[in-house]
This record gives C-alpha cells, sequence and structure tokens, in this order.
C-alpha cells in the first residue's frame, strides 16, 4: 500500500536521495519502506526557490518500480493502413495501428533523420532552403529539431502517460515521466525517433522517404490509396492524414478534390530573445542560479483590446532557427538541446488573429488565413534584405518607443539578423497589441523589457491557419469513407505531445472502423 504527499525540497539536497527520505520522514511521521517521485517542477515563488515533489510513500513493498517498456509484437493479418506523414502524430498513429494488429505503411515527403541533418547544416551554412528536407520537413517532423518540448495541457485527449512511456522505451530518460515540463532535446531527440522507426519495421510496417503525396485516389465516396511523386501508387484500407501545419500543398490538393477545408485562426508575431542569466535572476529572485536548478522558464498571457497576446514555446538556454520551407519566405522557431546550456533564452510572442482582423485577404475565402500567414512571411524576407536567411530583428525598447535600432546584441540566431523597423512588417493593429502585450509582461516582471532583449521576426508557425473538418465520433472526414484527418496540420493539435495523442486515437479510430467492417 502507498500513500500520497507533497513536500518542498531546497535544490542543495534534489538529487540526494536519502536526505529526501529524512524530509520525507519528517513530514509524513510514519514509516515506510520506499518512496517513488511521482511529479516534479520548480517552486520559484518564494526568494530561495526550490522543488516541489509529489511522492508516494510505499509500504510493504521494497525497491523502486521500473515503468515497463513498451513492446510491440510483429502484424498479423492483411489490413493496412496508411499514414501519411512522419512527424509526432504519424509516428504515433502508426504504433498504435501495430498495437491493433493493422500494418502501417508510412509516406514522409522528407529524408530520416540522419541525412535531414545534413541538410539543416547545409541550410543554415547557405541560407538556402530544401522545400522537401528543413525544419519542419522529415522524421519526425517539427519537433525532432526544434527540441522535445513534451509538455503539454491537452490531458483530456487521452493518456499522455502512454506516450511518455513509448518515448522512454525508445531511449528518453525516465525523468520525463516526472517533470512537469518534460523536454527531450534536439541533440537526443533524432536518436530516439530513429529507434522509433526500427520498432515500426521489426514489426512489420513500411516507412518511405521522400514520396510526397501528389493525388489522393478515390472511388465511390472512399478513398483507396494515395499517388506519390506524380507516378507511385499506394493502396490501403485507410489513409490517416498527418502531414504536420506546414505542409500547404495537401490543403491545395484537398480544395482541388472539392474536399471541404475551414480557415482556422492562428497566432503571428516574433521571438524575443533575452540572455538566460536576467531571465534566470527574474524568475529565481536572484542574480546567479543555484547549479541544481534548470535554465529558468517563463510564461505570459495578457487580453489586449480583445486579442491574446502570449508567450509559447519557451525555450531556455535554446536558439533561434530558421523554419521556413520555401524559398523567399522567413519564418524562426525555437529550439534547446538536452542540456539546454546555450547563453540565450527566447520564446515566441503572438498575437491572435481572428477573420475580421485580415479584411484584405478575405477574398482568398477558406485559405484566407493562410493567404496572411504566407504575406507575412515574404515580407519578413524582404525586410531581412531578401539575402539568405537573414532576419528582420530590433531592440524590444526601440520597438515599444517606435524607434529603429542602431545597433543590435548578439543572437543565437545563425543566419545573421539586420536592425529592420518591425512597426512596419506587421499591420498597425498587430504592431500596437504587441507593444502593449510586452509593457505588460514588463510590468509583471520587472527588468523584463530592457535593450538586452532583442526581437526577430516573424513567428508564424504558431499552428495550422486552416482544418481539415471530420467527424468527431469516427474521426473521418465527411465527405471521404477512411480518410482520418489528424494531428497539428488538421487542426486538432498543437505540439509533440497532442500532436501523438491525436494521432494514437485515429488509429484506434481505424482499428474500429476495420473491425466493424470485417463483422459485416
Amino acid at each position: 500500500m502507498s500513500e500520497t504527499i507533497q513536500i518542498q525540497i531546497d535544490p542543495d539536497i534534489i538529487n540526494d536521495r536519502e536526505k529526501i527520505r529524512v524530509k520525507l520522514e519528517e513530514k509524513a511521521r510514519a514509516r515506510f519502506d520506499e518512496f517513488e517521485i511521482l511529479r516534479r517542477s520548480v517552486d520559484a515563488r518564494s526568494k530561495r526557490p526550490g522543488y516541489t515533489l509529489q511522492v508516494a510513500l510505499i509500504s510493504g513493498e521494497t525497491g523502486n518500480k521500473k515503468r515497463p517498456l513498451i513492446r510491440l509484437t510483429p502484424v498479423k493479418g492483411n489490413r493496412t493502413a496508411l499514414v501519411v506523414g512522419a512527424g509526432p502524430a504519424g509516428l504515433f498513429a502508426a504504433l498504435t495501428l501495430i498495437e491493433q494488429g493493422i500494418k502501417p505503411i508510412v509516406i514522409e515527403r522528407g529524408k530520416p533523420a540522419a541525412v535531414r541533418r545534413k541538410d539543416i547544416t547545409a541550410l543554415l551554412r547557405t541560407g538556402q532552403v530544401n522545400p522537401e528536407s528543413n525544419y519542419c520537413f522529415g522524421e519526425g517532423g517539427a519537433g525532432t529539431f526544434s527540441d522535445g518540448k513534451l509538455y503539454t495541457r491537452a490531458t483530456k485527449r487521452g493518456d499522455v502517460s502512454a506516450i511518455l512511456d513509448i518515448f522512454i522505451s525508445h531511449g528518453a530518460h525516465e525523468s520525463i515521466s516526472i517533470d512537469a515540463h518534460p523536454h527531450i532535446g534536439s541533440n537526443r531527440l533524432p536518436a530516439i525517433i530513429e529507434r522509433m522507426r526500427e520498432s515500426l519495421l521489426q514489426c512489420g510496417g513500411e516507412i518511405h522517404f521522400e514520396c510526397r503525396v501528389t493525388d489522393l485516389v478515390l472511388q465511390n465516396g472512399r478513398i483507396r490509396g494515395v499517388m506519390v511523386n506524380e507516378k507511385r501508387l499506394f493502396e490501403a484500407d485507410a489513409v490517416i492524414l498527418a502531414t504536420g501545419h506546414s505542409a500547404r500543398d495537401i490543403y491545395d490538393l484537398l480544395s482541388d478534390k472539392n474536399l471541404e477545408v475551414l480557415p482556422k485562426p492562428f497566432a503571428v508575431g516574433v521571438r524575443v530573445e533575452h540572455p538566460q542569466a536576467l531571465i534566470d535572476a527574474i524568475q529565481y529572485h536572484h542574480p546567479r542560479r543555484h547549479p541544481n536548478l534548470p535554465p529558468a522558464e517563463y510564461r505570459f498571457v495578457s487580453r489586449i483590446e480583445d486579442r491574446g497576446v502570449y508567450s509559447f514555446c519557451m525555450c531556455p538556454g535554446g536558439h533561434i532557427i530558421p523554419a521556413a520551407t520555401l524559398p523567399g519566405e522567413l519564418v524562426v522557431n525555437g529550439m534547446s538541446n538536452a542540456a539546454r546550456n546555450s547563453p540565450f533564452a527566447n520564446s515566441g510572442v503572438v498575437v491572435e488573429i481572428q477573420w475580421e482582423d485580415i479584411p484584405a485577404f478575405h477574398r482568398h475565402g477558406a485559405f484566407a488565413f493562410l493567404a496572411f500567414q504566407k504575406d507575412m512571411e515574404r515580407r519578413a524576407f524582404e525586410f531581412g534584405g531578401a539575402s539568405g536567411l537573414q532576419a528582420p530583428a530590433q531592440i524590444l525598447t526601440d520597438f515599444i518607443a517606435g524607434k529603429t535600432s542602431s545597433r543590435l546584441p548578439k543572437t543565437s540566431y545563425l543566419p545573421g539578423v539586420t536592425s529592420a523597423p518591425l512597426r512596419d512588417l506587421f499591420p498597425p493593429a498587430i504592431t500596437r497589441k504587441l507593444k502593449l502585450g510586452f509593457e505588460d509582461f514588463g510590468r509583471k516582471r520587472k527588468g523584463f523589457v530592457t535593450d538586452e532583449a532583442l526581437l526577430i521576426a516573424v513567428e508564424s508557425r504558431t499552428s495550422a491557419p486552416l482544418m481539415i473538418p471530420r467527424d468527431k465520433d469516427t474521426r473521418m472526414h465527411p465527405q471521404v469513407q477512411g480518410l482520418y484527418p489528424c494531428g497539428e496540420g488538421a487542426g486538432y493539435a498543437g505540439g509533440i505531445v497532442s500532436s501523438a495523442l491525436d494521432g494514437r486515437q485515429s488509429a484506434l479510430s481505424v482499428s474500429t472502423a476495420l473491425r466493424t467492417e470485417n463483422k459485416k
């Protein structure tokens, strides 16, 4: 039997189990045989930051129980499903199909992780974007190299622990199962993704790289398969569409087939970069971070003129990276390696965009938000000098004051930055809301608004700008039997874990549908 308690632990002893046991005995005032840390989070509310632990006190049992490894068995039977996209939604859909005895055939437009890494290195060196192999496209999707953050608030979508267990079974550290904000890191995640691929192959699944879907094979209201690279046909009993938020050609393909897509509001803004030491001092109330505390994070949300202005995808000890998928466009994102030991901290700060905010793009109908997103990315490229991937940037205090920056601080963004008046990049309403949002953040955390902070534009791939409709119960597209839109690209997730959960649920829906068909 066990009892669960919560306890505050000083960072001095967080790595010493015996000293933690003493603290537990003092608080519990009862004997126990063993304890297990269920949850660990940083508590920085006091002037002496520490950890909050949720701990199970175990009596009558000895030893630590290790989490069971996920073991898949080879698929038997002749049922197959195509999975379009090898990002988190697609990979977890494929693994779940194997659990359900269905053979997954994964179709990925990009390259394997190891080869993709070389293309990303070349992108950073030359500033030239490979439209099929970049920070968004390739094995593991956008999360592989940006950067394995596993925190999600989408706990009602499914069992988050099942997703974490699969990561752990493929090489992730067990700490992700207890950390409030689990993180793998861009330097470790590719190897984990490659092990997932090996699991798929060993269990009878298939994965095909450099295969871009160019047509959907429809017959009598049902999808029979997909055509890739305009010449190769893949057929299956069902198709899970998990293409990610940057596969814009998929939206065009659906529209060309007269299949409904819907406009979806999203958010646009900038990446703000501070010295990590400054964020540590602000959040931990001390000029030096305790060595047993992680680089500090933050999260801000404001309501400005009936629009949300918020930070997201905060990367402590991280880097800003170029995330465009086509030449002539500029997009920035953030990532961190496992150690989070970069001297910089960055976060997206964005403004919600609604239909009435983009009247000039209404003529594009369902594609209005996508057209606006494209326009912002092309403008950012031009503001950056239309040379490689150099990004337009401005010191935060200058942006608020309406001044062009005469000098720019050092940055983690390797292609480089150029001074530009970001107020002229954005529509006036977005500029105003960003300015008011930053001022509000500065009131909440003294020191956040500083001339040491740099704004880099444009952060525009916050989520998909369209939604692919699906039935609430069957998860199928309402016009096509057997087509299952899922993940971030379909408009139903945001981030690695929520996408993985959505992929898993879609695979379970496929299994239910195929079993029902077998009974008929």
